[in-house]
């Protein structure tokens, strides 16, 4: 069964970094992209930073130039490191990812759990 565990959240103080990891586990034949997610409490969940199989990114405005999004393929895992940290970064980070799993016909997409940031200022 295919998995996606997020890591690396939690509290910095503003002009920090924080790097966020995203593995994928399961049996799987190919993953087609995987993006980075926040929400905030009563605010609805927006794309941060996305990267594609062809290693094509997009960042949100508000993050551009601070966030990079990246990729171990070898490890199946996905980073976003983020670094210039304001308080208004603080939410919870998902993962979501289309992968193929094995046995079946085509593309599914996963999220992860969720990884709490705090920004103080």
């Amino acid at each position: 069964q295919v998995q996606l565990v997020e890591s690396g959240g939690g509290l910095v103080q503003a002009g920090g970094s924080l790097k966020l990891s995203c593995s994928v586990s399961g049996s799987i034949v190919s993953i087609n992209g995987i993006g980075w997610y926040r929400q905030s409490p009563g605010k609805q969940r927006d794309l941060v930073a996305y990267l594609n199989s062809g290693s094509r990114t997009v960042y949100a405005d508000s993050v551009k130039g601070r966030f990079t999004i990246s990729r171990d393929s070898a490890k199946k895992t996905t980073y976003l490191q983020m670094d210039s940290l304001t308080p208004d970064d603080t939410a919870v980070y998902f993962c979501q990812a289309d992968v193929w799993p094995v046995g079946e016909r085509g593309l599914r997409g996963y999220w992860g759990q969720g990884t709490q940031v705090t920004v103080s200022s």
